[in-house]
């Protein structure tokens, strides 16, 4: 049954506290609760402070994305609505003034803890700052929120990668959250880096640890004010919102995607008959406002865990992917490429090392003693090897495969109208990969690489020169080997005759 009033209702009138607006998903939260939820009071966005700028210019750069085109065309009164609060997530007492957290405290009914670092291999302090002790200054913030109605969480599903089944469920960290906090503290650089493997262990690198210990961090404060975790899996581009395929990172997926167009990633570890469980920003974005309007209406004693996953409801695999990849990045081909896309991924992880050496070691070399001799600075060996390692870093999770139980976000939709559910859609399973993909691969041209589609034709001239200069290689290649191993057997054809 729905409920008495629709979302737009509830957040008529509320103000609210986000951290992480300037991120990927930040803006798309951002934008969407302006642009669907016209009656919102006030949103106060935290953001560091920049010397010389003052908050009007900071909102300004903010807005300077196109995220936010429809709405300064169409809807400009609602930009008026952005407060900037100046603060840090990794100072005491989130950097801000005494009025600022004063008027937070006063003013909030919600707020969306987004902040976090995204990179899986920062070192065991940064992330901890980053991720557990900057929530726990956060939540020390809403602790003392007079009109608190929800505190929104947003984790990963990926937080317990020891695991293979993970339901909707708090489950205990390894160690206790203010140990750990109080241990980078005061720990030296180098003990901390000789404790880190196994102060993490099992889990694969520091993001998924300490995402782990901030939860449990997050559950010891269910007893103050309703508190939601969302757990998104892997986080990709829009669906439809603010614009299809939009994308501002380079971050797991997209990188992979555009590595490959241009040429650069020829071989990765990878499993292709294992799912890949992605879910668009957009759907991530409605699913977190509709779990703070429920969560909120529900007033509920206990923490809510919602998996933001595809699970079972539309499922995709990694050669999937791959093969439609490859059949759109033809109609929306890079501009600047090293090479013609190719390559194949490898579930031997001898296989993949081996192709590693002859596809992207030895070329780099190769282009690089090119470079030398014409004068120029080298810098293609020095890549792959950046490239090599955040494919041994990403390798992890396209070698395994986990089954996320996801019932409280298909719940989402009963607890909303039809009218609702259309504006604030999480349905995974209206979307078409194909489609999606297509959108995906334009919007990293575009969005991340700034590539203007007027460039499109020179790129597909470009990207079919380099098909037939990848098809003459592999034609001299293939006759250099035959006649090696021709000349080899002559050769030993004449020794056994002698």
């Amino acid at each position: 049954m729905a409920p008495s009033i629709s979302v737009k209702e509830y957040y008529a009138e509320k103000s609210i506290f986000i951290t992480g607006s300037t991120g990927f998903m930040g803006k798309v939260l951002v934008e969407k609760i302006l642009r669907s939820c016209p009656d919102v009071k006030c949103l106060y966005l935290l953001m560091r402070s920049k010397k010389g700028h003052s908050s009007k210019e900071r909102i300004d750069e903010f807005l300077n994305c196109k995220v936010f085109d429809y709405l300064k065309s169409e809807y400009p009164e609602q930009l008026q609505k952005l407060r900037v609060v100046p603060g840090d997530i990794l100072v005491e007492d989130l950097g801000m003034s005494k009025e600022d957290r004063e008027m937070l405290q006063k003013e909030c009914h919600v707020v969306f803890h987004c902040a976090a670092c995204v990179r899986f291999d920062m070192f065991i302090r940064d992330a901890v700052n980053l991720n557990t002790v900057g929530t726990q200054r956060v939540l020390d913030l809403a602790s003392g929120m007079t009109k608190l109605e929800v505190f929104v969480h947003v984790s990963t599903a990926y937080n317990h990668c020891d695991l293979e089944v993970l339901e909707e469920k708090l489950y205990p960290s390894k160690h206790k959250p203010h140990h750990v906090m109080n241990c980078v503290s005061w720990m030296d650089d180098q003990l901390l880096e000789h404790m880190q493997p196994k102060l993490i262990e099992p889990q694969p690198n520091t993001y998924a640890y300490t995402k782990a210990l901030t939860e449990d961090l997050v559950g010891q404060y269910a007893d103050k004010f309703p508190i939601v975790i969302a757990r998104p899996s892997i986080v990709t581009a829009s669906f439809k919102e603010p614009m299809p395929g939009w994308v501002d990172n380079l971050n797991g997926p997209t990188g992979l995607m555009v590595g490959a167009g241009k040429g650069a990633i020829r071989t990765m570890h990878m499993d292709e008959t294992l799912h890949a469980d992605v879910i668009p920003v957009d759907m991530v974005v409605n699913a977190c406002i509709l779990l703070a309007y429920t969560t909120a209406l529900e007033k509920s004693k206990e923490l809510k865990v919602c998996n933001l996953t595809l699970s079972e409801d539309n499922p995709l695999t990694w050669k999937e992917a791959l093969d439609i990849g490859r059949h759109h990045v033809k109609e929306f081909p890079f501009s600047v490429c090293l090479w013609y896309p190719g390559g194949s991924p490898k579930t031997s992880w001898l296989q993949h090392q081996v192709a590693l050496f002859f596809t992207h070691l030895l070329p780099a070399y190769f282009v690089d003693l090119i470079m030398i001799l014409l004068g120029k600075k080298p810098f293609m060996v020095k890549l792959q090897k950046k490239i090599n390692y955040g494919l041994e870093v990403l390798q992890y999770y396209t070698t395994k495969e986990w089954h996320f139980k996801n019932d409280n976000l298909r719940a989402l939709r009963q607890k909303i109208g039809p009218e609702d559910d259309k504006t604030f859609f999480t349905d995974t399973k209206i979307i078409n990969w194909s489609s999606y993909l297509r959108d995906y691969i334009r919007g990293a041209r575009e969005y991340c690489l700034k590539e203007d589609p007027s460039t499109l034709p020179q790129a597909r001239k470009l990207h079919w020169q380099l098909y037939y200069a990848d098809k003459m290689l592999q034609f001299l290649v293939y006759s250099l080997l035959t006649y090696v191993i021709y000349s080899y057997l002559k050769m030993f054809m004449s020794i056994m005759n002698f």
